[in-house]
């Protein structure tokens, strides 16, 4: 046999059916003697060997040590490093981990979800998409664990785990006005998306706080599929009549794909981003940034998962952590050098 054989071959190499193996191997009664050697007999010459995790999923009530991670993008550094995390905690408690992306799509996030649900994971962390999440609730109800990172799933009631967006970006949109810019242009994903509905709020908040609010011509909503878009929304802020002296960028692809337009545009502009990213403090100047902390978060959604899976029945609780603005050199540019730089081009 090539394949690896089954019970149902033991049964039909033995001459009795499934349930009599069944029997054997678990060493319940009932099971004549010689009919028990015939199928232990059957079992050593085809070298059937137990699937204990097979065995474990049509338990009810019995653990399979694994939980399941779906994020946005494996490839964002943000949703890698969290990831990273989850796996590594999960280790500590001998689980195994499955990782999928949702691509930002709800019919994926299902897809994802099933096959997850389908291998009988004990529990879920998942990076909401935007849209309903009721059909997580018949997970819930059989007992599957679940909690939201970096955002929520606002109809379940479930553990979260979320960055103070809102106010890493107001903090970062007001420390470029205290530079005096006041022509701050915003890329930043569509606004369906949680973080990017918060962010995009922070923004207008730092301008509300000066009684004033954003140029709309400046604003700039879409999906960060690559640097090419990034690259793409700043080259056409730059070319405006009356551009920005200085840009928001609300995550890190923007953010590289701004440093691109600006570097092709050959000169710079004030620049603060949401999210660390590589050698970010070696680009010149350095790059300001909001930084949060995907590997404590992505280890603080573990431990709730594993301390719901170990019975914690407390009400659902919401981690808030507070990012940090990482002042750098990009976002203390004055306005002055953006409008010299425009009448070096002109």
């Amino acid at each position: 046999m090539t394949a690896r054989p089954t019970m149902r071959d033991v049964a039909q190499a033995a001459g009795v059916s499934t349930m009599t193996v069944s029997r054997v191997i678990n060493g319940e009664p009932m099971v004549l003697p010689e009919t028990a050697a015939r199928v232990e007999q059957a079992i050593r010459r085809l070298g059937y060997q137990r699937n204990d995790a097979a065995r474990r999923l049509r338990r009810q009530g019995q653990r399979t040590q694994t939980i399941g991670v779906l994020v946005d993008d494996l490839a964002n550094p943000f949703f890698a490093a969290l990831a990273a995390a989850v796996e590594g905690n999960a280790r500590l408690h001998d689980y195994v981990v499955l990782i999928g992306s949702s691509a930002d799509s709800i019919r994926r996030e299902r897809e994802v979800v099933a096959a997850f649900s389908a291998r009988q994971v004990d529990g879920l962390i998942i990076v909401p998409v935007a849209g309903s999440h009721r059909f997580l609730r018949s997970q819930i109800s059989l007992g599957t664990k679940i909690v939201c990172v970096d955002r929520p799933a606002e109809i379940l009631n479930v553990d979260s785990v979320l960055a103070d967006n809102r106010t890493g970006a107001r903090r970062a949109v007001s420390h470029l006005l205290e530079q005096g810019h006041r022509r701050i242009g915003y890329l930043g994903d569509y606004e369906r998306i949680w973080t990017a509905q918060e962010r995009f709020a922070g923004f207008c908040d730092a301008f509300a706080d000066l009684g004033t609010e954003p140029d709309p011509e400046l604003v700039r909503h879409c999906t960060p599929t690559n640097r090419g878009m990034g690259a793409e929304l700043t080259a056409a802020l730059l070319k405006l009549a009356n551009p920005p002296t200085a840009l928001f960028t609300s995550n890190d692809v923007m953010t590289m794909g701004a440093i691109n337009a600006l570097a092709d545009q050959g000169g710079r502009i004030a620049l603060v981003g949401f999210d660390e990213f590589a050698l970010a403090d070696k680009l010149t100047p350095p790059v300001t940034v909001v930084a949060q902390d995907p590997t404590a978060m992505g280890a603080a959604a573990a431990q709730l998962l594993f301390a719901r899976i170990a019975g914690d029945t407390s009400p659902a609780r919401e981690l808030i952590f507070k990012p940090q603005l990482l002042i750098r050199g990009s976002g203390e540019i004055p306005p002055e050098r953006a409008a010299e730089r425009r009448e070096r081009q002109r």
